[in-house]
């Protein structure tokens, strides 16, 4: 029998994700106004070209940052950017242009995989359908949601490292598990906001809300975040 193939990992959980009282209903659609207003077009900074590209660059995402799969990517796509390039590239020939990415032995055997699965199942097209997209190897509910959302058009919440602990910090959407902040997030975010609520609250973490100093005193979010600890402003050390 073949070696079974890794999954998905999930976002880490622990310390820095305390929850914090929920957020009232009405002040989550003013913490995500507040996001929109500097933002008004979110967009993944993962690089891709189609549903296709977009569906490995999130593979090649777990547990790495997305500037570190577009230097991968920019080379593997130009080598291998269709599911029948990359399963003649196989995993050996993947391996040189991801070996600077976390689980790199592993993801390089599960995008020849999903390929080949893609042309067999598939037709060689990434299909529109959860349950489908979940079977493929290393695609877990996070990897599905954001090429729902992302490629599809989708109003889906992807649950990373930034969103749980968002969703907790903030009191927008607490929860134990990535599963319960997502659930709780696609309750809690007025509908027509949930689609770009996913990109909002990722950006937002990943530049603000940091893991280890949140940058409250510049957080335009503020005024409606239940984080009962705001880091205030560095003291600038004066000129003489």
């Amino acid at each position: 029998m073949p070696a079974k193939l890794p999954r998905e990992p999930g976002p880490a959980t622990g310390r820095a994700e305390r929850r914090a009282k929920a957020m009232p209903l009405a002040d989550v659609r003013r913490f995500l106004e507040a996001l929109a207003r500097v933002n008004p077009d979110p967009r993944s900074e993962l690089s891709y070209a189609d549903p296709y590209t977009l569906l490995v660059a999130v593979v090649l995402s777990a547990q790495t940052t997305d500037a570190a799969v577009n230097r991968a990517t920019a080379t593997l796509f130009a080598q291998a950017a269709t599911p029948a390039a990359m399963v003649e590239l196989g995993a050996d020939g993947v391996a040189p242009h991801i070996r600077g990415l976390g689980l790199w032995q592993g993801k390089a055997r599960n995008v020849v995989e999903l390929s080949r699965q893609l042309l067999e199942r598939h037709g060689g097209v990434v299909p529109a359908d959860r349950a489908a997209l979940e079977a493929l190897p290393g695609v877990g509910r996070k990897t599905a949601n954001v090429v729902l959302n992302v490629a599809f058009g989708e109003a889906t919440m992807a649950v990373d490292t930034h969103v749980f602990r968002l969703g907790n910090r903030t009191g927008i959407a607490p929860g134990k598990t990535p599963r319960d902040v997502e659930d709780a997030l696609v309750r809690r975010v007025p509908a027509d906001m949930l689609r770009l609520a996913h990109h909002w609250l990722i950006l937002h973490g990943r530049y603000t809300c940091k893991a280890r100093l949140p940058e409250c005193w510049r957080c335009v979010a503020a005024p409606w975040c239940r984080y009962p600890a705001k880091t205030p402003a560095p003291l600038r050390k004066s000129v003489p």
